[in-house]
């Protein structure tokens, strides 16, 4: 009877190991895919700029620091491997985009061309799915490490390799701090 009982906690265990190994599998899967998600919404993104920025040079001819600056940053972004070096390479091309439509700014004609405001809009859609993107990968990011580190998952994780993954980050301090306002009286 005795061996039963022993036989039958064994079977369990091993049930339960089998199980939170499955888990955290389809957890790791969830994190891969979340991340390529980004990816291809990068790529998307990064597709769409060589003819906004050929539609922007028609117009502002003198602005090629600029124009390289995005050819530059668009390179890196498609050839970013890591998390980190994806989430890098997003907020300078995001950073330089904001640039690229300062320029714009500066052109009324091109405000109101109509290639300009397609591409405008593709862009922004495109900016919204890769915010997405972003909050799924974190979230699922953050179940899998969870799981990792809770008890009894952490004793079947750690020997079996898995391991925590980073969250999808934006690097720029400024965006830590909530900006300063101030409503001064002017001097009389």
């Amino acid at each position: 009877m005795v061996g039963w009982i022993v036989l039958g906690v064994i079977v369990l265990l091993l049930l339960m190991a089998i199980g939170l190994y499955n888990r955290l599998v389809r957890l790791r899967a969830l994190v891969k895919e979340g991340f390529s998600g980004i990816t291809v919404q990068l790529r998307r993104r990064a597709d769409l700029i060589p003819n906004l920025v050929e539609t922007v040079q028609g117009y502002a001819t003198h602005e090629r620091e600029v124009f390289e600056q995005v050819t530059k940053a668009r390179a890196a972004s498609v050839n970013a491997g890591s998390v980190e070096a994806t989430a890098h390479a997003d907020a300078q091309m995001t950073g330089i985009l904001g640039r690229l439509f300062a320029v714009a700014e500066a052109y009324p004609d091109l405000k109101a061309n109509q290639n300009f405001l397609q591409l405008q809009g593709q862009l922004s859609a495109i900016e919204g799915e890769l915010q997405g993107a972003r909050r799924y990968y974190n979230a699922t990011v953050r179940d899998l490490n969870s799981s990792i580190q809770s008890f009894p998952a952490v004793v079947v994780a750690g020997p079996l390799g898995f391991r925590e993954e980073p969250f999808y980050q934006d690097d720029d301090p400024s965006i830590q701090s909530a900006p300063k306002v101030s409503f001064a009286q002017p001097a009389a």
